[in-house]
């Protein structure tokens, strides 16, 4: 459950780190949802935390929820969740800046320690 909550989390500031939820982005996530998560999640509470982030702060949690991730996961669901952040960021046909910084950072992330 740790893994799949840190990589929802991922994926939504990867969302919204441009302010901006494309329907296709949605539509990712959703597939990454059904793929991952099980029944028993509470996702209400993953977005009440996730809405009460300020945008400075963006950095630091997509840090811990990388960490919290690459602590419960392996090296092909790292991947996986690497080529699920590849499909949201250019779903919307457009990769900003700061969708970029931060898939950098993923695979920054995950070539440390040699993870990925």
């Amino acid at each position: 459950m740790e893994k799949a909550i840190a990589g929802y989390h991922l994926l939504m500031l990867l969302t919204i780190v441009d302010n901006k939820l494309n329907v296709r982005e949605d539509l990712v996530i959703r597939e990454w949802l059904i793929n991952e998560l099980d029944n028993k999640a509470n996702l209400d509470t993953e977005m009440d935390v996730l809405s009460n982030l300020k945008q400075e702060d963006f950095s630091t949690h997509f840090q811990q929820q990388m960490d919290r991730f690459y602590q419960h996961s392996t090296p092909q669901e790292r991947n996986h969740l690497l080529q699920f952040a590849l499909f949201l960021i250019k779903a919307d046909g457009v990769i900003t800046k700061e969708e970029n910084l931060f898939l950098i950072c993923c695979m920054m992330h995950g070539m440390k320690g040699n993870k990925v």
